[in-house]
């Protein structure tokens, strides 16, 4: 088989990093304190994390979603207003999201291929990687799986596509993503009736008013067809019940197929650039375990907050690499929060936190790792920020630990 090779190319020895406990998040109390997470979203490089996670995980996680910066050479903002225009980008509130931008190709590559062969050494045997690229890198990234899972092993090549408003009068719009799936070995999971879809009234129509439709093949109506290898989703600019503010969010709608057709409850799903958080979140939805990672703490804060408003999502463990540091604010004067122990009920001031995103409480702070049993999440679209919470226990006498996250993404822990 033809490889592709480029100046820097070298084989990779795997240097784990250490994986430190940040946080037990307990979504809405559920769990609190006695559940034992078995889902993970960590903090850090994925090269690393991957790494680390080999020993324990190695030909273990049933699915890997992938999805990559694209070799865009741009650097995308994340949207931090509430109830803004959507049609006037200049009037934004923005904050920073995450680079894409490499000094040429050789440095793209040196970053996604041992990453590739990180997730190959990761799936079970009878797992499906899904790779998420556009048309700036898809070509080389075939290549690269090719050698690493075999040719033979390319399940489909998928086109996402997309409606929007481009720019571009020089060519035609460029509205498709290509999804790369690549299956472990011959035996895998595809659950084949759990992503039919409805035959268009068209067919139906057809096969209803003539018997010779089909050339004498009459398909199960009822049942729905199998879908074709192009996809049509809405981007998520057009689905504003979703929208984070985050940059290349995909819809739930594109995970939720995915997850259906190549994994079973139960299974344990991954997603090593997590961004916005999709994946593990479809994944919660669905009775699947999660491990999601990123490099970004904007990306792992967002995941969160999507994650502690899912009805029934399970208890999760945040991790950060060995080294990574979460911006923090110097710890606050404590007078603006206030706990009425008898009612297990919390109360912040939001007049000193007018830039408050998110916040979360801790009844028995051990000095250590933050248990958060409740949480609350300033809007998606529109409104404020909740400003009382209610425990699910009553405090036990250890300190009671608030940590609350700006807009910009800064946290600010206390103690009181």
């Amino acid at each position: 088989m033809p490889t592709l090779n480029w100046a820097s190319k070298k084989a990779y020895e795997p240097s784990p990093c250490t994986l430190v406990a940040d946080s037990l998040v307990f979504p809405q109390g559920a769990g609190y304190p006695h559940a034992d997470p078995q889902n993970r979203l960590i903090y850090g490089d994925n090269l690393a994390v991957m790494a680390a996670l080999l020993p324990e995980y190695e030909g273990k996680i049933d699915l890997i979603y992938a999805d990559p910066p694209f070799f865009t050479n741009r650097r995308y903002p994340a949207r931090i207003g509430r109830g803004e225009d959507s049609r006037r980008p200049e009037n934004w509130q923005l904050a920073e999201g995450y680079p894409d931008d490499w000094p040429d190709l050789d440095a793209y590559l040196d970053m996604l291929y041992p990453r590739l062969q990180l997730m190959h050494r990761l799936l079970a045997p009878t797992g499906t990687l899904y790779l998420h690229l556009d048309w700036h890198a898809n070509a080389y990234a075939r290549v690269l799986l090719d050698e690493i899972f075999g040719a033979d092993r390319l399940l489909n090549e998928i086109v996402w596509v997309y409606h929007g408003p481009s720019p571009i009068r020089s060519a035609f719009n460029r509205k498709h993503d290509t999804i790369l799936a690549y299956t472990r070995s011959k035996e895998y999971t595809f659950n084949v009736d759990d992503v039919r879809q409805p035959y268009d009234p068209n067919t139906v129509k057809t096969f209803a008013s003539s018997s010779r439709a089909g050339f004498g093949k009459v398909p199960n109506l009822k049942r729905g067809k199998v879908p074709e290898d192009w996809w049509y989703f809405p981007v998520v600019a057009r689905l504003h019940s979703e929208r984070t503010g985050y940059p290349t969010q995909k819809p739930e709608a594109l995970l939720e197929r995915i997850i259906r057709a190549s994994s079973n409850p139960g299974d344990l799903v991954a997603d090593f650039f997590c961004g916005s958080g999709t994946a593990p979140l479809i994944a919660a939805r669905l009775g699947r375990s999660f491990i999601a990672a990123d490099v970004t703490w904007r990306a792992v804060h967002t995941t969160r907050a999507r994650l502690v408003q899912e009805a029934g999502a399970p208890p999760f463990i945040i991790q950060r690499a060995g080294g990574t540091p979460v911006p923090c604010c110097p710890v606050q004067d404590n007078e603006w929060i206030h706990l009425d122990a008898s009612s297990r009920r919390v109360r912040i001031d939001l007049q000193q936190l007018p830039e408050l995103d998110y916040w979360e409480v801790d009844p028995g702070w051990d000095g250590q790792v933050f248990r958060s049993a409740v949480q609350a999440v300033r809007p998606a679209r529109a409104g404020t920020i909740r400003s009382e919470l209610e425990l699910p226990v009553s405090p036990d006498g250890r300190p009671l630990a608030v940590r609350l996250v700006t807009t910009q993404g800064e946290v600010i822990p206390v103690e009181v």
